[in-house]
């Protein structure tokens, strides 16, 4: 800017006064100062334009994202990742956390996905074998509780648990708040509960359960009398449950936050935070060996940014993982009752713990 003053106003020339004849039709001083001004001006918009740009467009390649996310916000994070990096071919797999963890097992010698989003933190540590560490670019605004130590996932949304109920079918009073609520006869055969084997947050479910008692010995007598109180009903996907509620065939059903704010307009559906809660985060993972790594890490850093986390939470009530974005929408997490939740524990026991599970419905 001063350059160009200068070219103006030196020696009492300026553009305001100048004589247009003088400017375009003589070689004089007043001609060639504001050639050299163009020249100048020139520069600067080309440096400005320059500047505007980013070094996105220069990430180029394919990149798989593995998701058991639902669609709506799966595609939109996706389509927000492609405005930003246009020349990266993305291919999405979708399907359920079990599946996708097993694809990655049976891949393992060759691996065809680069990068797992989704999936209960709890269920992805069970699979540390076959992810790579990474440290995203956002560590600093992710606390301890929602990462792996070793960095093989990274928390991207927190996800509370919740008791959904239809107000048509079940008296507010009569809600229970507690794990231990659901064992109430009231509610017997009048529950929507997903299998464990099937459902990666209902696994989590399960171990919240066990991990709400003073010991694992005590947990497994609470969830024998939920067992029995289900009535033999259990659900082969956990994005049923808040379904069967929310259409009355069932009053009550154990889910998470984000399914139950889907109904935040409807007066006939409200939830609860139970006590002793968990709030085990999705996560995202870098696959082992991926071919396609660096534009995982790039997808990575995306969906821990405070662009995608800030969208995902305006438009699909996700609950960012950063500590530096409240929640809109949402409450804060310290009203959500969380308990401990040993993922160690949680992901070293999978296969006991299901199999448990399945015996004493069995039985």
């Amino acid at each position: 800017r001063k350059q160009c003053y200068n070219l103006f106003h030196e020696e009492g020339v300026c553009a305001k006064h100048a004589d247009p004849a003088e400017i375009h039709l003589t070689g004089g001083k007043p001609m060639k100062k504001f050639l050299a001004l163009l020249l100048v001006l020139s520069m600067v918009f080309t440096l400005c334009a320059c500047g505007k740009k980013t070094d996105d467009s220069k990430y180029t390649g394919k990149l798989v994202v593995y998701s058991p996310h639902d669609a709506d916000p799966l595609n939109a994070g996706v389509a927000q990742f492609k405005e930003k990096y246009p020349n990266i071919d993305v291919e999405v797999i979708a399907a359920g956390t079990g599946e996708l963890c097993q694809r990655i097992v049976a891949e393992a010698a060759n691996p065809q996905g680069d990068v797992l989003w989704g999936g209960g933190a709890d269920t992805l540590a069970a699979y540390n074998d076959y992810f790579q560490p990474y440290v995203c670019a956002n560590d600093e605004f992710i606390g301890d509780a929602y990462k792996d130590a070793d960095g093989y996932w990274i928390g991207e949304s927190p996800l509370p648990m919740v008791f959904i109920y239809n107000k048509t079918m079940l008296d507010e009073a009569d809600v229970p708040t507690t794990w231990e609520g659901l064992c109430n006869e009231n509610l017997k055969g009048k529950i929507a509960y997903c299998s464990p084997s099937k459902s990666g947050s209902a696994y989590t479910q399960l171990c919240t359960m066990l991990f709400s008692q003073p010991t694992i010995d005590e947990g497994w007598d609470l969830v024998k009398r939920f067992i029995a109180n289900l009535d033999g009903k259990l659900q082969d996907s956990s994005g049923n449950c808040h379904k069967l509620v929310a259409s009355g065939e069932y009053a009550l059903g154990v889910t998470i936050e984000k399914s139950a704010v889907l109904y935040a307009d409807n007066p006939d559906i409200g939830f609860v935070y139970p006590e002793q809660n968990s709030a085990v985060p999705d996560g995202v993972a870098l696959i082992k060996d991926c071919p396609n790594e660096e534009n995982a890490k790039l997808f990575i850093d995306f969906v821990t940014s405070a662009e995608c986390q800030t969208a995902q939470n305006a438009d699909w009530a996700r609950r960012p993982v950063r500590s530096d974005i409240a929640p809109k929408g949402l409450c804060s997490l310290d009203e959500c009752h969380v308990g401990n939740y040993d993922f160690s524990y949680a992901a070293s026991h999978r296969d006991e713990i299901k199999e448990q599970f399945n015996d004493l419905v069995a039985g």
